[in-house]
């Protein structure tokens, strides 16, 4: 169980009302995107907004990547290129 704390932050008027009531899911996500800021501008990791949330780094992932931030911040062509390198690279590792 994490530790929390009550804090107060100025919102637009009609956000208020969706702030009020919320299941732990909810809450959850609403934290991590919260964090989400100070992730991008490497102020803390995945691992440590994780450990701030009270879960694992893999399920933070995964709460990001269904909100439709990508963990990974490569392209597809930069990633095709980095799987096609492993590739050639296991091609010869078999054929020593």
């Amino acid at each position: 169980m994490v530790t929390t704390e009550t804090v107060t932050i100025r919102v637009p008027v009609g956000m208020s009302k969706y702030l009020k009531t919320m299941d732990s899911e909810t809450e959850l996500i609403r934290n991590a995107l919260l964090l989400y800021p100070y992730i991008l501008n490497q102020t803390i990791s995945h691992g440590g907004a994780a450990e701030i949330l009270g879960i694992r780094k893999s399920e933070l992932i995964d709460i990001y990547d269904k909100l439709g931030y990508s963990y990974l911040d490569m392209t597809m062509d930069e990633l095709d290129l980095e799987l096609e390198t492993f590739r050639q690279l296991k091609m010869r590792e078999a054929a020593e």
